[in-house]
C-alpha cells in the first residue's frame, strides 16, 4: 500500500512538472521555419514582417527574412474588449481573421468575433502608432469598438473576415463576409475608420448567383451556416484595377477541406468585379488562383496580397499541409502577371 502510493505521488509530481513545463513554453517566445496559422495577414515595419492570424487574442509572429518566424507567447489585443463577449454571445477570446493596414499614420487592426457556424458576429477595430511590441510605450492597440455587427435573423450576411482597402482617392473601404449573401463592401469615415453616414453594404461577391442559392448544397460544416460558400475577401491594386480575392468553398476540416481561392477585378473598388471570362462576382463569377496540389497541400485559402518591394508582390494564405495530416500552415507565392494582367502564382 505504501509503495503504490509513493509511486501515485511521484507520477502525480512528474505530471505536475510537465504541466508547469508547457506552461512556461507557451509564456515564451519560439522560432519555426513551419509557421502555423490559420487567416495570415501580413505587415511590414523597420526590417521586420509581422504576421498576424486567428489564435487567442490573435497570434503574432514576426520574421526578418519572410522564413524563419518567431512566434510571441502573447496575443496583439490582449486584454480582449468587453463589448466582444456582450455582443457575440459564446465568444472567448479566440479572435478570427485579422487585417493590418497602414493608414493616416496609424497601424489600424480590425478583428472577428463570432462563434462557428452562426451569423451573430462582430468587427472590431483597434489601433497602434507601431508593431514594435518591444516599445511597450508606443505599441498599445488601442480599442475602437466594433465597426459592423451582424445578428442571425437579422442581417442575411455575416460580420466576420474583414479587409480594409483604400482607394485611389485616399478613401478607405471595408470589405468583409462568410456565406450566407456573401461578400459585403462599405465606404469608411476616414477620420473615425467606423461606417460612413448614411452608407449601407452592398454585395460584391457570392459563390453561387442568387436564383442559385437555394439549391446550393447544404453547409457540411454547420446546420445553421448559409449554403454561400464564399468568404475572407482582400482587394489588392494593381497597374489600375482593383483586385477582389475570395475563398471558395470549405476550410476548417483538416484534410476534408477543400478551399481554393479565386479573382475577379474592376476598375472601380466598389464592382462591379469580373473575372476572366466576364462573369460578375456577384452571380457567381471567379477565376481559379489557387488550390490543393493534393500532393503537399489538400487545400488553400484565406489569402492576403501586399507589395514586396517596388518590382515584386507576394501573396500568402494558409494551407491544408498533407504530410501534417491537415495541418494549416504559412504558404507564400511570389505573384506574376500575364500579360492581360491576371495573377500567376510561383514558387517563392
Amino acid at each position: 500500500m505504501r509503495r503504490t502510493t509513493l509511486i501515485l505521488t511521484a507520477a502525480l509530481c512528474l505530471l505536475y512538472v510537465e504541466a508547469m513545463a508547457q506552461r512556461r513554453w507557451r509564456r515564451e517566445a519560439f522560432q519555426t521555419d513551419t509557421l502555423m496559422v490559420h487567416d495570415p495577414v501580413m505587415a511590414y515595419e523597420d526590417g521586420t514582417f509581422y504576421i498576424y492570424s486567428t489564435g487567442m487574442g490573435i497570434q503574432t509572429a514576426t520574421s526578418t527574412d519572410l522564413r524563419t518566424w518567431t512566434v510571441q507567447p502573447r496575443g496583439a489585443i490582449n486584454p480582449i474588449p468587453s463589448w466582444a463577449a456582450d455582443s457575440v454571445p459564446g465568444f472567448r477570446g479566440h479572435i478570427w481573421a485579422p487585417d493590418i493596414i497602414h493608414y493616416n499614420g496609424r497601424w489600424w487592426m480590425t478583428y472577428s468575433c463570432s462563434t462557428f457556424g452562426r451569423n451573430t458576429s462582430a468587427l472590431g477595430i483597434a489601433s497602434s502608432p507601431t508593431l514594435d511590441f518591444t516599445d511597450s510605450l508606443r505599441c498599445h492597440w488601442q480599442d475602437h469598438g466594433a465597426i459592423v455587427c451582424s445578428r442571425e435573423k437579422r442581417n442575411d450576411w455575416n460580420a466576420i473576415d474583414s479587409n480594409i482597402a483604400i482607394d485611389d482617392d485616399d478613401q478607405p473601404w471595408l470589405t468583409w463576409g462568410s456565406f450566407w449573401d456573401g461578400i459585403q463592401l462599405i465606404r469608411l469615415d476616414p477620420f473615425t475608420m467606423h461606417v460612413a453616414q448614411g452608407c449601407q453594404p452592398k454585395t460584391i461577391a457570392r459563390r453561387v448567383s442568387i436564383a442559385d442559392t437555394l439549391s446550393a448544397e447544404p453547409n457540411p460544416t454547420s446546420r445553421y451556416a448559409g449554403r454561400n460558400a464564399i468568404e475572407a475577401p482582400f482587394i489588392f491594386r494593381h497597374d489600375g484595377f482593383y483586385y477582389l480575392f475570395v475563398s471558395h468553398d470549405y476550410c476548417c476540416r483538416g484534410m476534408q477541406s477543400n478551399y481554393k481561392v479565386a479573382v475577379g477585378r474592376s476598375r472601380s473598388i466598389s464592382g462591379p468585379y469580373l473575372d476572366r471570362n466576364g462573369r460578375d462576382m456577384a452571380q457567381g463569377g471567379g477565376s481559379l488562383v489557387i488550390e490543393g496540389d493534393k500532393m503537399e497541400f489538400e487545400a488553400t485559402g484565406h489569402c492576403a496580397a501586399y507589395h514586396l518591394n517596388d518590382s515584386q508582390d507576394i501573396f500568402i494564405c494558409h494551407g491544408y499541409n498533407i504530410q501534417l495530416g491537415g495541418q494549416a500552415i504559412l504558404m507564400k507565392k511570389l505573384i506574376e502577371w500575364t500579360p492581360d494582367g491576371w495573377p500567376l502564382l510561383k514558387d517563392f
